[in-house]
C-alpha cells in the first residue's frame, strides 16, 4: 500500500506529519496522566512492589546493561531527521534534534516507570509488542487501549512513508555518485517517481518479513542493529571530520569528549543487542553483504567489463563477426562509464596539491577526464605556474586527460551553478579542497559539491 502511494507521487506531507505528531503527543499525554492519576487515586503500589521484589535470574549490572541495549529501540527516529536537512532552513536541524531529545527524555522514563507500576513483569513480557495498549487497558479501560492502538497505527504509517522518502533520497544520491546502478534513476513518465527504487525497497522489506516468518521481535532486532549502526557511523563521521577537516567552517562543533561518549554508549547498545540474540546479526549480515556486493560491483564495473572483453575475445576468436560485435558493445559501455568528466575547482598551482586531487579521482572515480577549473577576479592573481604544472601532470598521467579552464569571476555558489550548467557536469562530480575560515560560504551553500583534499 505505501509503496503504491509513493509510486503515484504521494510522499511525505508536512501537514499530515504535524497531525500525526499532535495526535501521538496527545495520546501519550493522556496515557501518562491517566495512568499516573489512577495510580495515585487508588494508592495501590502492590504491583510495583511485587515487580521490585521479584527474583531475577541475572545480576543487577547484567539487567541494567541489557535493559539499556533493549531501550535503544525506543529512541529510533533520530537518524531520520538528517534525511530532510537539505530542505531545512539554517538552524532548523539542531532544533529538531533538541525537540526529539526533549520528547524522548520526558516520555520514555515516565512510561517505563508507569508500566512497572501498572503491569506485572509477566504481562510486560507477554505483551512486548503491545505493552502500551495493555498498560492503557489495565490503568483506565478498553477505550484508551483502542486509542493507543490507533495511534500506534498512525505513527507506524508515518514512519513507513518516511522510510520510503529516506531510501529514495539515499538511493538517488548514491546512483548519481555512481555507487549504485544508473537504472535506479529512471522515473515514471506520468508521476516522475523513481519506481525501481520504490519496488526494490518493497522487495527487500517483504523478503526480510518472509525470511523471519513474520516474527516482529526479530524484525525489531534487525532494525535495531541497522539503526545503531547508522548512529555509530554518525559518530565516526564526526570524528573523521574533526581529524581530517578541522578547518571546515561550521556553526556547531561537538567536543571530542561528547562524541566519544556518544559513540561508546551507542556501540555498547549495539553489542548488547547482538549478544542478546546473535540471530539478529545473521539476518542483518545477509542484507548487508548483498548490498555491499552490489555497491562493489558498481564501483568496479569498468574493470569487470575490461576483463569480460578480454575473455570474450579469446572465447570468440573463431567467430570474427560475433567477436567484433561483442567487442564493440563492451567497448562502448566502458567508454560511456569513463567519459563522465570530473571538475576540480583549484585555488592554487601547488603541484603536490594538484597531484593529490588527481590521485583521488584516479583511485575513487570511474573516469579518464579531469577538468581543472581556476576562478579568478583579476588576471594578475592567476597562479603563475598553474598551466605549466598541469601540463607536467598531464604527461605524468597519460591515461587521464587533464584540461585547464580559467574563469573570470568570484568564487561563489552562483558561479559554481553557472559552471555546472556550462560544463554540463552535475555538482556531485565537482570537487573542491576543504575551505578554510576565509571563505564566506559553507560547503552546503554549493549544493552538492564534494570535498576531496585539504586546502
Amino acid at each position: 500500500f505505501f509503496a503504491a502511494l509513493n509510486m503515484v507521487g504521494i510522499g511525505e506531507s508536512a501537514i499530515v506529519a504535524l497531525i500525526i505528531f499532535v495526535v501521538h503527543m496527545g495520546t501519550l499525554l493522556i496515557l501518562v496522566f491517566a495512568s499516573a492519576g489512577m495510580l495515585i487515586y487508588h494508592n495501590d503500589w502492590s504491583i510495583f512492589m511485587a515487580n521490585w521484589n521479584a527474583p531475577s535470574a541475572h545480576s543487577v549490572p547484567y539487567a541494567i546493561y541489557f535493559g539499556f541495549g533493549a531501550a535503544m529501540l525506543g529512541i529510533s527516529g533520530f537518524e531520520t531527521s538528517s534525511n530532510f536537512i537539505e530542505q531545512q532552513q539554517p538552524g532548523v536541524f539542531p532544533k529538531t534534534l533538541r525537540n526529539m531529545w526533549a520528547t524522548v527524555t520526558f516520555f520514555n522514563p515516565i512510561i517505563g516507570a508507569l508500566a512497572v507500576c501498572t503491569l506485572s513483569l509477566t504481562d510486560i513480557v507477554n505483551n512486548d509488542s503491545g505493552v502500551l495498549a495493555a498498560m492503557a487497558e489495565a490503568a483506565v479501560g478498553k477505550w484508551l487501549a483502542v486509542l493507543v492502538g490507533a495511534d500506534a497505527f498512525l505513527v507506524l504509517s508515518g514512519s513507513i512513508i518516511t522510510s520510503y522518502v529516506g531510501v529514495i533520497g539515499l538511493a538517488r544520491r548514491m546512483s548519481l555518485d555512481r555507487c549504485l546502478p544508473q537504472f535506479l534513476l529512471q522515473v515514471l513518465p506520468m508521476r516522475r517517481t523513481n519506481h525501481w527504487i520504490i519496488l526494490g525497497f518493497f522487495a527487500i522489506c517483504s523478503s526480510l518479513y518472509l525470511l523471519v516468518r513474520g516474527n516482529t521481535e526479530t524484525l525489531a532486532g534487525v532494525y535495531t542493529i541497522a539503526f545503531l549502526g547508522v548512529m555509530c557511523l554518525f559518530s565516526i563521521g564526526n570524528m573523521l571530520l574533526k581529524y581530517k577537516r578541522s578547518s571546515l567552517p561550521r556553526e556547531i562543533r561537538s567536543s571530542w569528549l561528547g562524541v566519544v561518549i556518544s559513540f561508546s554508549a551507542v556501540f555498547a547498545g549495539l553489542i548488547a543487542t547482538i549478544i542478546d540474540n546473535p540471530q539478529y546479526l545473521q539476518y542483518f549480515a545477509v542484507y548487508f553483504v548483498a548490498t555491499a556486493f552490489l555497491i562493489l560491483i558498481t564501483l568496479v564495473r569498468s574493470r569487470l567489463l575490461k576483463i569480460l572483453l578480454f575473455f570474450t575475445q579469446i572465447i570468440l576468436r573463431k567467430f570474427r563477426r560475433s567477436r567484433e560485435r561483442v567487442a564493440q558493445h563492451i567497448s562502448k559501455a566502458i567508454q560511456d562509464i569513463n567519459s563522465q568528466a570530473i571538475v576540480f575547482l583549484a585555488s592554487k598551482d601547488d603541484p603536490a596539491y594538484l597531484n593529490k586531487a588527481i590521485l583521488y579521482v584516479r583511485d575513487n572515480e570511474q573516469t579518464n577526464w579531469i577538468k581543472i577549473v581556476h576562478i579568478y577576479e583579476d588576471e594578475s592573481l592567476i597562479p603563475p605556474n598553474l598551466q605549466r604544472n598541469i601540463e607536467f601532470l598531464d604527461h605524468c598521467y597519460p591515461k587521464i586527460r587533464l584540461d585547464l579552464i580559467t574563469v573570470h569571476g568570484t568564487f561563489s555558489p552562483a558561479t559554481v551553478d553557472r559552471l555546472a550548467t556550462v560544463l554540463k557536469t552535475p555538482k556531485n562530480f565537482m570537487f573542491i579542497a576543504c575551505p578554510k575560515d576565509h571563505l564566506p560560504h559553507t560547503i552546503g551553500d554549493f549544493g552538492g559539491v564534494r570535498m576531496i583534499t585539504h586546502y
